[in-house]
């Protein structure tokens, strides 16, 4: 039987953290599959070097389109219009195109395949926050439309595929395969000298006792009224256990534009990559964040994590896991992060199927569907 050609869509660095454990997957069918990595370009990020690729035990991507930011129309049509030529040239057709998550390379690369008819698989399918206000869950519900196979994080993403009328036949729960990641990570770190990582430097000058701040969302920083409300809550915070806040270009930006002080007890540091910051997280007495990949993590991991947004697409990290949606009310965050620190925090578990294996599933189902 000839092998199944793979493209492999990325376009951001969570979306490389989703797409290597299914290549090392593929690799133990490679009598089966041949893939090919594009890297959409979608995010530019210096560090993605070579160290970078080799960390996640894949290779650097075959295609790169360079097809860098701009508003989420330009990039979603220079996204498209490069990926085009990529499957027009391809010798041989690609037999499937695997998207993961709900970046805008997710989006735009299943449309161009589908346009081509070449199948589609989404990998993290079915999340839904039902805010159609954010572009993420446009290109979630967009990209699920058009999708041939649904692979499945959580028993709630497959209810909302076959809620919105997807054939049960084609909807799979696997499991997570950012989890998949995560484990992989984690004992790769354990073995690893961490002395060189500005995390270490930064949990030597906090302390054993600390919390870690993660804030990117329009919503939340690009509003001065929202941020202001929630620096207010963190210097609170702060006062009882110090914070390490990695922080994103853009919200360092508009602290800086709005004026807003972090005070004493919130240390900021530049963004790190994806090892420094899990030997920063994973040892912290509690998590505050609006990223949807850190509320999965942290569950995984079982550390007390509190969501700064009002809706969660990832329900079971609230009803199984570590998780806590909050809002961005200080009241709120006050109050939650005061009850963890002084009995414990959240006591979660880690949901069933995140066990490390849930890019195996997924292959091997890509598998029987491709033959």
């Amino acid at each position: 039987m000839a092998r199944k050609t793979i493209y492999l869509i990325a376009g951001a660095r969570p979306n490389f953290m989703k797409i290597a454990p299914i290549i090392r997957a593929l690799r133990t069918h490679d009598q089966f599959f041949d893939y090919r990595l594009v890297h959409t370009g979608q995010h530019y990020d210096r560090e993605m070097s070579d160290v970078f690729f080799e960390e996640l035990g894949i290779p650097a991507p075959d295609f790169h389109l360079e097809c860098g930011g701009g508003s989420h129309a330009e990039q979603t049509a220079r996204i498209m219009v490069a990926f085009e030529k990529v499957c027009l040239a391809a010798d041989p057709r690609p037999d499937c195109v695997l998207v993961v998550g709900d970046v805008n390379s997710t989006l735009a690369c299943a449309i161009v395949a589908k346009k081509l008819q070449i199948p589609v698989a989404h990998v993290e399918a079915g999340l839904r926050s039902g805010d159609m206000s954010m572009p993420e869950e446009v290109n979630r519900r967009v990209t699920d439309s058009i999708t041939d196979w649904f692979f499945c994080t959580e028993p709630a993403a497959a209810e909302n595929l076959l809620r919105e009328g997807h054939d049960s036949s084609r909807v799979f729960h696997v499991g997570h395969v950012m989890i998949d990641n995560l484990l992989f990570q984690v004992d790769q770190l354990a073995r690893t000298d961490t002395g060189g990582f500005e995390s270490s430097a930064l949990k030597a000058m906090v302390g054993e006792r600390y919390g870690v701040v993660t804030l990117h969302r329009p919503s939340n920083v690009d509003d001065a009224e929202s941020l202001s409300r929630i620096v207010k809550a963190l210097r609170t915070v702060a006062d009882e256990i110090p914070l390490v806040f990695p922080m994103h270009p853009r919200t360092r930006g508009h602290l800086e534009r709005f004026g807003l002080d972090l005070g004493p007890r919130i240390h900021a540091s530049r963004p790190l990559s994806y090892m420094d910051f899990l030997n920063l997280w994973k040892d912290a007495r509690l998590v505050m964040t609006d990223s949807g990949g850190l509320q999965e993590e942290t569950t995984a991991l079982g550390i007390p994590c509190f969501t700064l947004r009002e809706n969660t697409e990832r329900p079971i990290t609230i009803d199984e896991g570590t998780n806590t949606l909050v809002g961005t009310s200080p009241e709120q965050i006050i109050l939650h992060a005061s009850r963890a620190l002084s009995d414990g925090g959240k006591v979660g578990r880690r949901p069933a199927l995140w066990d490390g294996n849930a890019a195996l599933r997924t292959t091997q189902i890509l598998q029987d569907q491709l033959a």
